[in-house]
């Protein structure tokens, strides 16, 4: 066979994969903004909008999986799995917020690498909400947000696997910091609280 024809068999190999590309990134983007959109949502204590928002995430999810289902490497580009993170993230959130169990990787249709990854981001995203009620003075549920935070750490911290297979130290490191911050701001918090007891007893004493 001649060369111009051979290659013009993998131009047309390429030209498809190049549309699926192209196609992939444009819900990757929509993707990432419905669980950002789903997270903020979360945030603001509109629960209905994050269900709404999450669930039509969930639905470019699984477009984005099945149109992908013939080319493995699209679907494990690193665009592809950031925007899975993102929803694995928001998902969890949503979750824990509405006191619903976590979500398999399967029942998400996200790989499993993919999933452990938002599991790190998870924990930051635990943090926000922590802050939001200790800005309300909800020092109680504060507190069980950061137990939450512990119990899931302490879970992501028992994967160890070189970083060709899942680039997990990393998001091991930042949760571990975020833990740290989180426990220094809940300490404080106690103890601010304890004072302003204290302070009042003796006030009332007087």
């Amino acid at each position: 066979m001649e060369m111009e024809g051979i290659i013009e068999a993998i131009r047309h190999v390429l030209d498809e994969k190049d549309s699926l590309r192209e196609e992939a990134l444009k819900l990757t983007r929509e993707i990432v903004r419905l669980s950002g959109d789903t997270v903020k949502a979360i945030h603001r204590n509109d629960l209905t909008l994050a269900r709404k928002r999450w669930g039509e995430a969930s639905e470019r999810v699984e477009k984005l999986r099945e149109m992908l289902k013939d080319h493995p490497d699209l679907y494990h580009s690193g665009y592809v799995q950031t925007a899975h993170q993102e929803f694995v993230e928001a998902s969890l959130l949503l979750s824990y917020v509405i006191g619903k169990d976590y979500p398999w990787p399967w029942e998400l249709g996200v790989p499993e690498a993919d999933y452990v990854l938002g599991v790190g981001d998870f924990i930051g995203e635990l943090r926000r909400y922590f802050l939001h009620r200790l800005l309300e003075g909800d020092i109680e549920t504060a507190e069980r947000v950061y137990r939450e935070m512990e119990s899931v750490y302490n879970a992501l911290i028992t994967l160890e696997y070189p970083k060709g297979l899942v680039n997990i130290r990393q998001k091991q490191d930042q949760a571990r910091y975020v833990l740290e911050k989180t426990l220094e701001d809940l300490t404080r918090a106690k103890l601010n609280k304890s004072l302003e007891e204290k302070l009042e007893r003796v006030l009332e004493d007087d």
